[in-house]
């Protein structure tokens, strides 16, 4: 009862959040980024709660059951990414846009703009999918009547609306409660959960030594194929670079990072932690419930409750934020750029709503396409870590390259790594498992650096007044 409860209550603040923050959107600024009011502590948890969700809860956990501490790779990516942000983070605020297209155009050209939206929408909506999935797996362990199927349409439903309902003001201040509300539970759960399986000692003779090892067994290469999908959707992470347009000032983009950094690398740390120490006592044929199943099984009843109800939101605000995000894409650069350039406000606002519901929708599409979250995550994270990060790094770092390049660029890292996937997906022969022979992030990231650079040297270098158009933004 208590963990009934307790989820009733999350959903019962989420609600109440998004209601007050409806009254409160009147524009497309107020809709997209906020009205650019976000302070830095407000940033801090949003970036946290959008970034880690069912990557880090399902996925990250049913790698850490499966494998041991070498799940750690995943996230390392994550974090050598937080350094890089932290340089460019002024930067992207100061440039004052809406989204990553925005950006690309203003370097390139609108082809570029609408290749990027094309592959942030099949990322975005591959990774709001399997929060369906992860959200649909909880509504079973605390209510069994409910088919696991069926808890990914109510999640899905419950989803939708609320990001259609108020867009990033709802978003950002959900992930603050939430953000703040797992972060304080998992430092709380994992001494507690450590004793209670009868300490460290007897997780390492429970478990293999692999999973205590570095690279485990996964290897050298397979542990950097981990690393470099999440590092390069980190650094080129359109929800992301929408948080840093909707902050208050430039200052505020730069503190929030150093916020991030220090929060990601300690949650992402013990949830790892917790999915490895769990799993020296709780058995299961679905690893990546691990977290919640140890909520309910391993821990105090109300400390469980709380995480099994951190869990739940964490799962429905990254939902909002990757639904949320290619919405915007196809509003602001797609509809507003091509078909309807003198859109009244109140009409890009009912527009807005109408593609989050059909994204949505789609996203419940492709929810019936994976069975692993950890396959999914990382096709996800290599799409856009491929086609749309090189080419935001070079707005920022290679003044050389060109609009040609560029557009090379992202055509071929999204037609690699979406035709690895489909190789995968029907029996190549590289693949066994989750453990690839050779990772689709390799070949994707090759093709699209090479022909960035390949292209971009072979053709006539961008002029001055192009260059100047983004540093004077």
């Amino acid at each position: 009862m208590i963990y009934v409860i307790t989820v009733s209550l999350v959903v019962l603040l989420l609600c109440g959040i998004t209601i007050y923050k409806v009254t409160q959107v009147k524009n497309e600024a107020d809709f997209l980024v906020a009205g650019r009011t976000l302070s830095w502590p407000v940033l801090v948890f949003t970036l946290l709660s959008s970034w880690i969700g069912a990557g880090s809860l399902l996925a990250g956990a049913e790698n850490a059951y499966k494998h041991g501490f070498v799940a750690l790779w995943q996230p390392l990516g994550g974090w050598i990414g937080l350094l890089i942000i932290g340089v460019i983070a002024g930067r992207a605020r100061h440039f004052a846009q809406f989204t990553v297209p925005d950006l690309l155009e203003a370097r390139y050209n609108a082809t570029a703009r609408v290749l990027a939206t094309v592959a942030i929408i099949i990322s975005y909506t591959v990774i709001a999918s399997y929060q369906f999935i992860g959200g649909g797996d909880i509504l079973h362990l605390i209510f069994p009547s409910i088919e696991r199927t069926t808890g990914l349409y109510i999640i899905a439903g419950f989803v939708i609306f609320f990001t259609a309902a108020a867009g990033m003001a709802s978003i950002a201040y959900l992930d603050l409660v939430i953000g703040s509300m797992v972060t304080l539970t998992v430092i709380v759960a994992v001494p507690i959960l450590l004793a209670r399986v009868g300490g460290w000692q007897t997780v390492r003779a429970a478990l293999p030594p692999t999973h205590f090892q570095m690279v485990g067994d996964y290897g050298l290469g397979n542990a950097i194929g981990l690393a470099l999908p999440t590092m390069l959707l980190l650094i080129g992470n359109q929800g992301m670079y929408q948080k840093f347009f909707s902050a208050r000032s430039e200052s505020d983009a730069r503190k929030s990072v150093v916020g991030w950094i220090i929060g990601t690398v300690i949650l992402e740390t013990l949830l790892v932690a917790v999915a490895v120490i769990a799993s020296a006592r709780l058995h299961t044929d679905r690893p990546r419930e691990i977290i919640p199943l140890t909520a309910k099984e391993a821990l105090p009843p109300l400390l469980g409750a709380i995480l099994l109800g951190g869990v739940f939101a964490k799962v429905i605000s990254t939902a909002n934020n990757y639904l949320f995000s290619p919405a915007t894409n196809l509003i602001h650069d797609v509809y507003q750029r091509f078909i309807n350039p003198g859109a009244s406000e109140r009409r890009v606002l009912v527009v807005s709503r109408i593609v989050v519901i059909l994204l949505g929708l789609f996203a419940i599409l492709q929810a019936t396409q994976f069975q692993s979250v950890l396959q999914a995550s990382l096709y996800a994270y290599t799409v856009y870590g491929a086609a749309v990060t090189p080419v935001v790094m070079a707005v920022f770092f290679w003044r050389r390259t060109t609009t040609q390049g560029a557009v090379t660029s992202i055509l071929l890292g999204t037609v690699v790594t979406v035709g690895w996937q489909l190789g995968q997906q029907y029996g190549s022969p590289w693949v066994k498992e989750e453990i690839g022979w050779l990772p689709a992030v390799y070949p994707a990231l090759a093709a699209s650096i090479a022909s960035l650079i390949a292209v971009s040297l072979l053709t006539p270098a961008p002029s001055a007044r192009k260059l100047a158009k983004l540093e004077t933004a």
